[in-house]
């Protein structure tokens, strides 16, 4: 059997718009098949957090900077480590050293107070999910007082991208069923399907606030964080045959 492409040899073609979106079909008499294109779509909790982590401090002067940026960096690791975090799962994201500049408007302030220079540093803490709240406290009461933003991922992506091909190949199934029982024919097997599942993006969704503390108050509790839905989609080309 040689299928037909799409939208010059059919015989006959139907598009519309159905409530969970829109569909192409296309009904082949000569050789007895319906063509169809959908899409489905799939959401879990997220199971994983990579939080944002980080700091950001003003010196007088660069030495003086960078004594207290290292002490800070420290202390923000071995809070980290001690609540149970595996060094692996901490990646460094970026840090600098630079003097301020006299002619920018943000600093002007810091110079008239005296500082001369700032260091920031950012890490990429990656835990469970449920886990998020709690690490962001110890982070930001051990000192890092530029933290906050959450990317939310699944370990296993792949099989929520399943479930969503799933549903779209049974969506197709049952809309090339109404269009058979329309045309007066018989559903056959399915003979051909294609996954064309939408480009992955690294992080799936995200929290981007930054939390921008100023003193370690350390008798808070820790943040209300509740993860992200995760929503994958995916787009299903069916051929069905008609008897």
């Amino acid at each position: 059997m040689r299928l037909q492409r799409v939208g010059f040899l059919a015989l006959a073609a139907v598009s519309f718009c159905s409530a969970l979106g829109a569909q192409q079909i296309q009904i082949n008499k000569e050789n007895k098949t319906i063509a169809i294109t959908t899409s489905g779509d799939a959401e879990a909790l997220a199971d994983t957090a990579v939080v944002k982590v980080g700091f950001h401090i003003f010196g007088k002067d660069q030495d003086g900077t960078y004594s207290d940026a290292s002490k800070a960096s420290n202390a923000i690791m071995a809070a980290l480590q001690s609540a149970g975090v595996a060094k692996s799962a901490i990646q460094s994201d970026d840090q600098s050293l630079s003097p301020l500049d006299i002619n920018s408007e943000a600093d002007k302030e810091r110079f008239a107070q005296g500082s001369r220079f700032e260091f920031a540093q950012s890490w990429k803490v990656t835990i469970p999910a449920d886990a998020a709240a709690d690490i962001l406290h110890v982070a930001i009461t051990a000192g890092a007082n530029e933290s906050g933003g959450i990317d939310w991922q699944l370990k296993k992506d792949d099989a929520l991208e399943a479930e969503a091909a799933k549903k779209a190949l049974e969506h197709a199934r049952q809309i090339a069923a109404q269009m058979a029982e329309g045309l007066g024919v018989k559903l056959g097997t399915l003979v051909y399907a294609s996954n064309q599942t939408p480009q992955r993006n690294l992080f799936v969704g995200s929290t981007n606030e930054t939390v921008s503390v100023t003193a370690r108050r350390k008798n808070l509790a820790p943040l209300a964080i509740s993860p992200e839905r995760i929503t994958k989609s995916a787009t299903v080309y069916a051929v069905f045959a008609i008897e």
